[in-house]
């Protein structure tokens, strides 16, 4: 299995960006789809991004398109999420997961990191 480990949260102002990254090691990274997932108190887990192994694919939920971007950085084995326009509702433990699947099928993620938290004050 691929080990993953994010970094890059912390807490913002509404309206500010973060930058999330996830740095994969133990298998080739470019085997793999990767994607970020999130989850606030006393909710479940939620897709928010993924990219497909060359990167040249990606896919989103619509609470994330416009604002956030996945990219990856196949020769530094790493995916980021780049957020902007944060809001309080994007407060939430934030996932990186990879997949030997495709991008649209999100019970493929089977691989996790430890998660990062993003908090978003009013």
């Amino acid at each position: 299995q691929v080990q993953l480990v994010e970094s890059g949260g912390g807490l913002v102002q509404a309206g500010g960006s973060l930058r999330l990254s996830c740095a994969a090691s133990g298998r080739p990274f470019s085997n793999y789809v990767m994607g970020w997932f999130r989850q606030a108190p006393g909710k479940e887990r939620e897709f928010v991004a993924t990219i497909s192994r060359s990167g040249g694919s990606t896919y989103y939920a619509d609470s994330a398109k416009g604002r956030f971007t996945i990219s990856r950085d196949n020769a530094k084995n790493t995916v980021y999420l780049q957020m902007n326009s944060l809001k309080p509702e994007d407060t939430a433990v934030y996932y990186c997961a990879a997949s030997s699947s495709s991008i649209y099928y999100l019970e493929g993620f089977g691989s996790w990191g430890q998660g990062t938290q993003v908090t978003v004050s009013s």
